[in-house]
Parts: structure tokens; sequence; C-alpha cells
């Protein structure tokens, strides 16, 4: 089958048509992916300069009581003595020698 004269003349006036389609296809490409690209950066800003929640660490260090001389025996050293003599009850009595384990027989 061979192209008439005709049909090349129908085929090179669309020519331009086509790659100017096309061009703008490659462009919008381009054009997305510089968008996207953009987007991405702002969003990687934004989390740089955000303010992160601090994490549960429990009871620990960041706790801060004001403790005068007064009130260690009003709440914080009754409780703590509490404790302490509550542990003394829960073990039971053992007799130590305190001279065991400080002296070294090196007779042979």
């Amino acid at each position: 089958m061979a192209i008439a004269p005709i049909d090349l003349q129908t085929v090179f006036s669309q020519v331009d048509k086509v790659a100017k389609t096309q061009l703008s296809q490659r462009d919008g490409q381009a054009l997305h992916q510089a968008i996207q690209g953009v987007q991405i950066q702002k969003k990687i800003e934004e989390q740089i300069n955000q303010v992160n929640e601090a994490q549960n660490s429990g009871d620990g260090a960041e706790k801060v009581k004001d403790r005068g001389p007064d009130s260690q025996d009003q709440s914080g050293g009754g409780k703590k003595r509490q404790k302490e003599e509550k542990k003394d009850e829960e073990q039971p009595f053992v007799l130590r020698d305190p001279s065991l384990g400080k002296n070294i027989d090196i007779s042979l």
C-alpha cells in the first residue's frame, strides 16, 4: 500500500501539533516533578523548625520538689523513714561479725 501525496500533506500539516503536544507533556512532567520537590522541601523545613514533644521518661530527674528544712520531717522525710522501717521489719534478723572478711591469714 503506497502513501498518496494528499496523505503526506495531511500528515505534514499535523506534525507541528503533535510536536507541541509531546513538548507540553514533557514540560508538564518536569513541572510536576519540580512542584513535588518544592513540597517535599517545605515539609522537611517544617519538620526541622517544629518543636517535638518531650518523650515521657517517667518519674525521674525532671521532677523537682521544693523542700525546706522543715518540709523533710513533714512529708518527704517521714515517708522515707516509714519505707526504711518497713524494709527492716521485712528482712529477717541476721547476726553479722564486724571483723568478718577484713582479716587475711597468710600463714602456711
